[in-house]
């Protein structure tokens, strides 16, 4: 006689069951020949149960045979059949008369989160949800009343959005199958053991992102049944080849996917600075905020089927989520300001981080946030990019231009008194910070794959919306501005000329001074891969400065937006009513330039000829908004200069901080500038935008930090000033550090006071970490500082 052991209970996971191939049905000491069929279930039940009773060690055999058995002979044929079907063992009987097979129930399901989830690479995830990446198979435990037999069938529904139909591949309804090669949604069955039935389901690698509902639906012995298996998230998978955001080099998904804190460049070609920010896409509920972004969008609001359906394509859910990080047109997540006056919400340099930013979002009821500038919107969306599985990072141009009538150059404006005026729309920022995703460019072709500009910073309505991109970086550098999308803009911002204007307000005439072709879009920068080294990625987006290449592409780009000016395109500009002028000018920075301080400068003029000329010179100082914005003028002067044949002279600038203080703004920037006249000759203009440095923010960890363990961080800070700093705040924000963030008040300091702040962290994961600290007083908007801190188990 053969036996066999089955480990497992009544409903899938019994102790011991044996029976063998005569018809011969083992069971435990208890059971008579005139036990009853109520008997025999109760009995079985207990010693099938671990935990009611255990199987004893010496059967007594019961001969299965009509005559003999007291019990319904239905009733043990039944039993019979389901325990050889799950041991493994033939029963010819119970083969023969598969009418009495028990109907197939679904008794308990394990989605196996954590397992599903590391080999998803979204372990990180704060949360409990199954998230999961797209294209990639996951593997589910079914518990069932018994095994699966050939007459069953198990669906599996999923579906995601509001009216979810096969035909907006929204919805989905595919069978356990084995079948090899079937495309889409699958479910393929892995091992059936001990009434647990493992089963490797997967989606399409082009399904759409987003919230999905899981079903499953039984179709047994003639009867259906649906039962809900719960929800998943769905992200895009650059993990996987296929994957329109598929990203081969690991090192790189590393940093641009799975990265939480980075740098954001900012400052000006003289001095670039840098400021942490705490991406914290895997904080607690910052994915279900990104989903949220594209459920409040205008797109979702006016045809939300479609607007769901379109979610398979990340370059669609980019330029939604572009508009969306904006609150201009639909209530999205930052209210931008660049007045110089924040009543009512944060001036922007105070930020540390998206987190706080989208939490603040939410938690008002879905109203933009108060206030964001453009490395604020671009901060926040790389961490919604990141959170939904875009590989994406943080790019800084350097003198970017706004062009606002597709002519590729920039018009500025000064007064014949050196005064810098807000006339016209176009303008240079200092610095203009925007994303990069990393996706296909199906609907362009592939030599437009790869990383796409992404602007979430409101500057121009594009189809009606303030957004911008994608716009394929190879097809910039490439002067392809006819392609999809906002390519001229983009292609403005690192390539335009800048014109120079002299207005005079007096007669209402303006004359064009200078035209530059090479000071735009400079030391374009990102965070390097792995480091907190700056690389420099200007060349990626254009050819270098001053080549004929360059040149090529420019006039190739404009001839696609001006036809007519193909001819002849540089005549206009290069127009002026006077010839070369006889002298050249700079702002040379004497000393050390710092808040607090007297800002001391020199204006070096050069005579170019070998005549004598008299130079009158206007000038002033403005403080400004790191875009241009003019906030008040501090100082001015007026000279007249004689220089002899070739001379060169220093004319001193001197500013004190008593005639810029009340007017200097978070961005610590001053624009200097002098309109120097030759009688008969053109104007020279001569600017310079200065920067003043804060006095230095220091973090210290006091000790070695280990997972789980109260550390201890020191703030160390010095006021500079000889009047007193008054309502100070510091706020410490770091993913991985703290949960949320922290805000410590701290007391007035007096002149030249020091001051020492301690505060306690908790490291909850090892490796690098990032804390990102903010200080503010009624003297110094924000000090900004940045700690790497290694975190041990």
């Amino acid at each position: 006689m053969r036996v066999k052991t089955w480990d497992g209970d009544w409903h899938g996971n019994a102790q011991a069951l044996i029976i063998d191939t005569t018809d011969t049905l083992v069971l435990t000491e208890g059971v008579t020949q005139k036990s009853s069929q109520s008997e025999l279930e109760l009995h079985l039940q207990k010693a099938m149960d671990p935990m009611v009773g255990q199987v004893e060690e010496s059967p007594r055999r019961l001969t299965w045979s009509e005559t003999t058995c007291s019990i319904q002979p239905f009733f043990c044929l039944q039993i019979a059949a389901c325990c050889s079907v799950v041991a493994g063992l033939p029963n010819p009987r119970a083969q023969a008369n598969t009418s009495t097979i028990a109907t197939l129930g679904i008794q308990n399901v394990n989605l196996q989160v954590a397992a599903n989830r590391r080999m998803h690479h979204t372990d990180k995830f704060s949360s409990r949800d199954l998230i999961l990446r797209r294209g990639q198979p996951w593997e589910i435990l079914l518990y069932c009343n018994r095994s699966l037999s050939s007459e069953d069938r198990l669906d599996f529904i999923v579906s995601t959005g509001p009216s979810p139909s096969e035909s907006a591949r929204t919805r989905a309804t595919f069978a356990l199958s084995n079948e090899e090669g079937r495309s889409g949604w699958r479910a393929v069955p892995v091992a059936n053991n001990n009434n647990v039935l493992t089963v490797a389901l997967s989606s399409p690698i082009s399904a759409p992102i987003g919230w999905y509902t899981f079903n499953i639906q039984i179709s047994s012995r003639g009867s259906a049944s649906t039962l809900q298996l719960g929800a998943f998230i769905l992200l895009f998978n650059p993990w996987l080849q296929g994957d329109d955001v598929f990203m081969s080099n690991q090192a790189e998904r590393q940093e641009y996917v799975e990265e939480d804190s980075g740098i954001i460049y900012v400052g000006s070609t003289n001095r670039i600075g840098m400021v942490g920010w705490n991406f914290g896409q895997f904080e607690e509920d910052i994915l279900n905020i990104g989903l949220s972004i594209l459920d409040k969008s205008l797109n979702f609001r006016r045809d939300a089927v479609t607007d769901v359906a379109r979610r398979n394509d990340p370059k669609y859910v980019c330029r939604v989520l572009s508009a969306m990080v904006n609150g201009n047109d639909d209530n999205g997540v930052l209210a931008g300001n660049w007045s110089g006056s924040y009543t009512g919400g944060r001036d922007p340099r105070n930020w540390n981080g998206s987190v706080e930013i989208l939490k603040e979002w939410k938690k008002s009821g879905y109203r933009p946030v108060r206030y964001g500038q453009c490395w604020v919107f671009a901060g926040t969306l790389n961490t919604v990019l990141r959170s939904l599985g875009v590989p994406s990072r943080v790019i800084t141009n350097f003198n970017s231009a706004h062009d606002t009538d597709r002519n590729l150059s920039v018009d500025v404006y000064y007064d014949p008194m050196g005064n810098p005026l807000e006339k016209g729309s176009d303008s240079v920022w200092n610095f203009h910070v925007w994303n990069e995703g990393w996706f296909v460019r199906s609907d362009l072709g592939s030599s437009y794959n790869g990383w796409q500009v992404l602007d979430a910073t409101p500057q121009e309505r594009s189809q009606g919306v303030f957004q911008c991109g994608p716009a394929s970086v190879n097809a910039v550098r490439q002067g392809d501005v006819n392609l999809n999308y906002d390519m001229p803009f983009v292609f403005s911002e690192v390539n335009a000329d800048r014109i120079t204007w002299i207005y005079d307000q007096a007669n209402g005439s303006q004359k064009q001074n200078y035209l530059d072709t090479g000071s735009i879009g400079r030391y374009i920068s990102t965070k390097a891969v792995g480091s907190n080294s700056r690389m420099d990625v200007t060349d990626k987006y254009k050819y270098p400065e001053g080549s004929n290449e360059e040149r090529q592409v420019h006039q190739k780009a404009l001839s696609k937006l001006k036809p007519n000016a193909s001819l002849n395109p540089t005549s206009a500009r290069n127009s002026t009513e006077e010839g070369e002028p006889s002298i050249s000018g700079r702002f040379r920075v004497v000393g050390m330039l710092a808040v607090g301080k007297e800002v001391s400068l020199a204006l070096m003029l050069k005579n170019l000829t070998r005549d004598v000329k008299t130079v009158t010179v206007n000038m002033t100082a403005w403080t400004i908004v790191y875009n241009g914005t003019l906030v008040h003028e501090v100082w001015k002067d007026s000279a007249t200069i004689s220089l002899d044949p070739e001379e060169e002279i220093q004319h001193p600038v001197k500013i004190s901080y008593a005639q810029y203080d009340k007017y200097l703004k978070a961005d610590n920037m001053i624009r200097t500038t002098a309109v120097c006249k030759v009688t008969e000759e053109s104007e020279v203009v001569v600017e310079r935008d200065i920067i003043l440095e804060n006095p230095t923010l220091t973090l210290e960890v006091l000790d070695q930090a280990r997972l789980q363990k109260p550390l201890m961080v020191r703030m160390l800070f010095s006021n500079p000033l000889d009047e007193p700093v008054k309502n100070c705040v510091l706020m410490v924000e770091g993913s991985g550090l703290l949960l949320g963030n922290l805000k410590i008040d701290v007391p007035t300091l007096g002149p030249k006071e020091r001051s020492r702040v301690r505060f306690e962290i908790l490291p909850t994961r090892i490796g690098t970490k990032q804390l990102v600290a903010d200080f503010s007083c009624d003297r110094f908007p924000a000090i900004k500082a940045m700690l790497s801190i290694e975190v041990a188990e």
